[in-house]
């Protein structure tokens, strides 16, 4: 074992890797290791002036930028807990996360954001600190990260594991001293969990401001990235680029595409296998309490379609509605239990955990197991579709569509009905790059082959606006809510209602 603190990080990799080796970059905004270590010293410096300490949570409500790594680094050498926070959300939900969080500061790059919130600026300290040397000390938690839940209450769930990492542990096949992409924004879970483990096995981080479908490809090539985590909707957006503009690039210092969020259509996936082949690609489930995660790899796929993959790190249970356990094959809500022990992964702030009788949890998603143990997701509690006493899956559904040349990207929703106690409905955002204009008629034709009758949308919607975020989720009871509001103000019939 190889233990570092992580506010040592930085320093220590200047000398081993040399001080010129990138450690990262946003555009034009480069640093090297050694430049890292000189900058987090300054800011931890000014931070500890500020009175932050161990074990307290500073919120960094910034866009991807290379100032998020410098001040968790300097947050990690103080003992603290970086919370990092969309700089787009609404003015209210911002107001309920930071009264939740009460951060010992915050940071923003939007003046607007600092106005409202008395955050500092996100250059804080390059100026105010000082050079001399400062001790590291570990904190108690290393990560705080907020999510809205199917609820649409914000919730924070702060990670038990301590500021410090074991530099020489294998860790989902991430290189040591190479070179890695992050195309997604980092005050998600994944990206900054990702690129945060990235750096601290010694990698040069290519982090992009904002995903661009063929800027990840020419970012792959120029830089000859050996590891990306994306999400299924960059995946497709990347495949639906004209195929001579994705033969330009050289993708082949590639060893890794991590795919995680949401779930993966079975055509995208085996599209990805054959395009950079099946021992490249990886998928990761689990939440953001670390319960648990299962992961597989393409080969693994191809004979287990479907599948999220088998627990690396966890015991896995499926259980009815009554709490009994089910056999292979039967769906029923996940509930993971990590080897570690319940309650030894997480704790939140402004939620309780559904937690069994003998620790296992759920995260609210239905699915089964098979019986060599591959799990397989079937939806969330919240999103499963009750019509005339039949279950309906959305992400079934939205997986069909998907494969509709003329959708780019579709959600599914229940809206209430006095016959059925509920109609699937489809909102869907159609493909600018199609040969012709998507319709009712169409995609009602093309479910038809692929879906059983009773999980047929019974009504559609077109929209131009984005339906899922740049994590690639998407919170359907948001939607629905909103769906259900607006019909009760209008007279308006959904298409093919």
């Amino acid at each position: 074992m190889n233990l570092v603190a992580m506010g040592d990080i930085p320093a220590l990799y200047a000398e081993r890797l040399g001080g010129k080796r990138l450690c990262v970059v946003h555009q034009n905004d480069r640093l090297s290791w050694a430049e890292m270590a000189t900058r987090i010293n300054r800011r931890a410096w000014a931070l500890k002036g500020l009175g932050i300490g161990k074990d307290d949570i500073v919120a960094l409500v910034l866009p991807n930028e290379n100032a998020v790594f410098e001040l968790s680094f300097a947050l990690w050498k103080l003992g603290a807990t970086p919370s990092c926070i969309s700089a787009r959300l609404p003015a209210n939900e911002m107001k309920a996360v930071l009264d939740l969080a009460r951060p010992r500061a915050v940071f923003a790059s939007d003046p607007a954001i600092r106005a409202t919130t008395g955050a500092l600026p996100a250059d804080y300290g390059l100026q105010e600190g000082s050079d001399e040397p400062l001790s590291s000390i570990i904190g108690s938690h290393w990560k705080a990260m907020t999510s809205g839940g199917s609820s649409g209450r914000p919730k924070m769930i702060v990670d038990m594991g301590p500021g410090a990492t074991d530099i020489s542990q294998p860790l989902l096949n991430l290189p040591q001293g190479g070179t890695v992409l992050n195309a997604g924004p980092l005050c998600h879970n994944a990206p900054f969990t990702f690129m945060s483990m990235a750096l601290h096995h010694g990698n040069s981080v290519i982090s992009m401001p904002r995903f661009d479908a063929e800027e990840t490809l020419r970012l792959i090539e120029s830089y000859e990235v050996e590891w990306a985590n994306l999400v299924p909707t960059m995946m497709s957006r990347i495949w639906a680029l004209p195929e001579e503009t994705r033969s330009r690039y050289d993708l082949s210092s590639l060893q890794a595409v991590w795919h995680t969020a949401a779930p993966m259509p079975a055509w995208l996936k085996e599209a990805w296998i054959d395009w950079i082949g099946p021992e490249k690609i990886w998928e990761i489930y689990g939440g953001t309490e670390r319960q648990g995660n299962t992961i597989l790899n393409g080969a693994e796929w191809l004979t287990h379609r479907g599948s999220v993959g088998r627990p690396i790190n966890c015991d896995i249970r499926i259980l009815s509605e009554d709490g009994e356990q089910l056999p292979p094959g039967e769906v029923g809500e996940i509930h993971l239990l990590p080897f570690t022990g319940a309650g030894s992964t997480y704790h939140y702030l402004g939620a309780e955990p559904h937690r069994s009788k003998d620790g296992y949890e759920t995260i609210g998603d239905f699915g089964w197991l098979d019986e060599e143990g591959y799990l397989y997701i079937a939806d969330r509690r919240a999103d499963l579709i009750l019509r005339g006493g039949m279950n309906v899956y959305p992400a079934e559904i939205e997986n069909a569509l998907s494969e509709h040349p003329g959708v780019d990207l579709a959600v599914v929703i229940g809206l209430p009905d006095p016959d059925l106690g509920a109609r699937v409905h489809a909102i869907v955002r159609p493909s600018l790059a199609a040969a012709e204009p998507v319709t009712v008629e169409a995609l009602g034709a093309f479910l038809a082959t692929k879906l059983a009758r009773y999980k047929l949308p019974a009504s559609y919607e077109f929209t131009d606006e984005p339906l899922r975020d740049e994590a690639g989720k998407v919170r359907r009871s948001q939607l629905r809510a909103a769906k259900i509001a607006a019909l009760s103000s209008s007279d308006n019939v959904p298409a093919g209602a």
